[in-house]
């Protein structure tokens, strides 16, 4: 069904100098088996065009994976000429993609 992301995930981002730090994580074993295969760098690039070069890391104890989106902010918070320079929003952003999700995860 199509849905926005955020309808099973939650997200949390921020800044790391010029990269962006993006968090996603989901409440049940099954939403995670699910988002670790469908979450891929690929697809986050796709959901997020302006992500250039990213790095993924999976934590399964906590049902989520981390994303660094590398250079994302320029030189840093004071030279980035974003809308949204310190990536605070990013992981809104994320959320609000509407993606293909299972039905029995919603």
């Amino acid at each position: 069904m199509n849905a926005p992301l955020g309808a099973i995930a939650g997200a949390r981002s921020g800044d790391k100098g010029g990269d962006a730090n993006l968090g996603v994580w989901v409440r049940s074993d099954e939403a995670f088996a699910w988002l670790r295969e469908y979450l891929t760098v690929e697809r986050l690039k796709e959901l997020l065009p302006e992500a250039g070069e990213v790095d993924r890391y999976e934590l399964p104890n906590l049902r989520a994976l981390n994303f660094v989106l590398h250079g994302l902010l320029g030189e840093g918070v004071a030279s980035s000429t974003r809308f949204d320079p310190q990536a605070k929003a990013l992981g809104e952003w994320l959320r609000s993609r509407v993606v293909d999700i299972p039905e029995a995860l919603l």
